[in-house]
C-alpha cells in the first residue's frame, strides 16, 4: 500500500469512526448515513485511491475540475455529486457526468438542467439547497434559496423532465440566527424535509454537515455527510 494510500485508508476509518458513533448516539443504523467524500482541489489519482477503499460517492463544487476528474475516472463505479454554485453555462457539462446536483437553489437552473439531462439521455437526482441565512426570496451568501421558496423549487424540478426532485442540502450557516448553531440549523432542515415529503414522499435525501459537524447533523437526521478535509487532509493542492 502507498503512503498515501495508508493516510486516506487512516483518515476514512476514523471518519467512519466518527459516523458510526454518531449514530449509535441518535440510535440510528449506520446505513442511514451516507459518506460522500467531497474531493475538489485534489486530482483524480486519489479518487481512484479512495474508490480501491471502497468509497462509492464523491462530490466536487466546481466544473472546471470535476469535468477532466470524472471523465479520468469514468471506468469507475461511483456516484459523482455536484455541491458548488452552479451557473448556466456550466449546466450542460455537469449534466455529463453528475448523478446528483445539491445546489439548486433558482428556478432558471431547471428547464437548463432539464435541457441537458433529456439530451445526456441520463436522469438527474437534484436536492433543493436550502439558505438558513437568506430572508424571504433571497439566496443565502455560501448559495442556497430562502426556506419559503423551497416549495416553488421542488414543483419546477418534479414537473421537469429528465430531473428528479430527490430532497435537500445545506452548509451550515456563518451568519444570521443559526451561526454557531448547527444542529439547530440541520434540525430545522429536518423539519423543511419533513415539509418537501408531504408533496414529494421520495424526496428523502438529507444532505447536511461537513468534516467539523458531521456528528451534529447525524444526530439532527442527516441521510448525507459531506466530508472532505478530515479523509484527504493537508496536502498540496492543485493549482
Amino acid at each position: 500500500m502507498t503512503d498515501r494510500k495508508a493516510e486516506l485508508a487512516a483518515n476514512l476509518a476514523r471518519v467512519e469512526e466518527r459516523i458510526s458513533s454518531a449514530c449509535a448516539a441518535a440510535g440510528r443504523a449506520r446505513d442511514e448515513v451516507t459518506l460522500i467524500v467531497v474531493t475538489k482541489t485534489y486530482p483524480a489519482s486519489d479518487v481512484r485511491l479512495l474508490a480501491d477503499l471502497g468509497v462509492r460517492h464523491v462530490a466536487e463544487n466546481r466544473d472546471q475540475d470535476a469535468a477532466p476528474k470524472a471523465a479520468a475516472c469514468a471506468d469507475l463505479s461511483l456516484s459523482w455529486h455536484f455541491v458548488g454554485q452552479l451557473q448556466t453555462n456550466k449546466v450542460r457539462s455537469v449534466a455529463g457526468y453528475a448523478h446528483v446536483v445539491q445546489s439548486v437553489d433558482r428556478a432558471r437552473l431547471v428547464p437548463a438542467l432539464s435541457a441537458a439531462a433529456e439530451k445526456t439521455g441520463r436522469e438527474l437526482v437534484c436536492l433543493v439547497q436550502i439558505a438558513l441565512d437568506a430572508g424571504a426570496g433571497e439566496r443565502g451568501e455560501r448559495g442556497g434559496a430562502a426556506p419559503d421558496q423551497l416549495a416553488e423549487l421542488a414543483d419546477l424540478v418534479a414537473a421537469a423532465p429528465g430531473l428528479r426532485i430527490g430532497g435537500l442540502m445545506t452548509v451550515a450557516p456563518l451568519a444570521g440566527p443559526y451561526a454557531g448553531r448547527e444542529q439547530a440549523a440541520f434540525e430545522r432542515l429536518l423539519e423543511l424535509s419533513s415539509q418537501l415529503r408531504t408533496d414529494h414522499p421520495a424526496a428523502t435525501m438529507v444532505s447536511a454537515g461537513m468534516s467539523a459537524d458531521l456528528e451534529q447533523a447525524v444526530m439532527a437526521g442527516a441521510t448525507h455527510v459531506r466530508v472532505g478535509t478530515a479523509v484527504l487532509g493537508a496536502r498540496a493542492r492543485l493549482g
